[in-house]
């Protein structure tokens, strides 16, 4: 479904998208020759591995080969580099478009305590003007912090962790801006994101649903 409304998406925008499919045993070299002819083919502006591969390639590698003007997810190492040193590039799509929805619902950042479950998100927040820094290492892995009282002291918190309703209610800031960009399916086969939705709405100013996406 992700990669289906990508492909939506890119249609209401205007623009052309080409879904190339591999099966899961492809080769790494393979994989690597396709991006090399992609990267030479001047019809194509932008190319998107959608991650995870598998285990036989290593990401890290195929992300390096994609031509850093071509790659429309900002995961190469130039564009990281420039991101983070203030230089133009292209911005990652997920963080972008959090800061996005905050700024539509007019969320004042400044001065507030922000709390961001999950890595890899935290880039393009801490560029933001209101210099969202992490206080006490909050991007650590969940492993080597206490998550509950961790996420109960944001005013703003993002949950991208990818963990089907694990952030709770209880572990919710009254008030606080809660933003849940995951995207799972319970064990009733239904989608849902990591925040338990039913249960933070009681406690959350502003919660975005999954699926759904809008601040509420």
């Amino acid at each position: 479904m992700y990669v289906r409304n990508k492909g939506k998406a890119a249609s209401e925008a205007g623009f052309l998208s080409r879904q190339i499919d591999l099966p899961a045993f492809t080769a790494e070299s393979e994989l690597l020759d396709l991006v090399a002819r992609l990267n030479a083919d001047d019809a194509v502006h932008g190319i998107l591995v959608q991650l995870p591969l598998p285990e036989q390639i290593d990401e890290s590698k195929v992300i390096e080969a994609i031509d850093p003007a071509k790659d429309v997810d900002g995961f190469h190492p130039v564009n990281a580099g420039r991101l983070f040193t203030g230089g133009t590039s292209f911005l990652p799509c997920t963080p972008y478009g959090i800061l996005t929805m905050l700024d539509h619902e007019k969320v004042e950042l400044k001065g507030k305590h922000a709390v961001v479950v999950g890595a890899a998100t935290s880039s393009e927040a801490r560029r933001h003007p209101a210099a969202l820094a992490p206080r006490d290492r909050d991007d650590l892995p969940l492993p080597h912090r206490r998550p509950p009282s961790v996420v109960r002291t944001g005013d703003v918190v993002v949950a991208a962790v990818g963990r089907a309703e694990m952030i709770r209610g209880s572990w919710i800031k009254p008030g606080a801006v809660v933003i849940d960009v995951g995207m799972n399916r319970n064990a009733a086969g239904k989608l849902c994101g990591d925040v338990a939705f039913d249960e933070a709405k009681e406690v959350a100013g502003l919660l975005s649903p999954v699926p759904g996406g809008s601040a509420r």
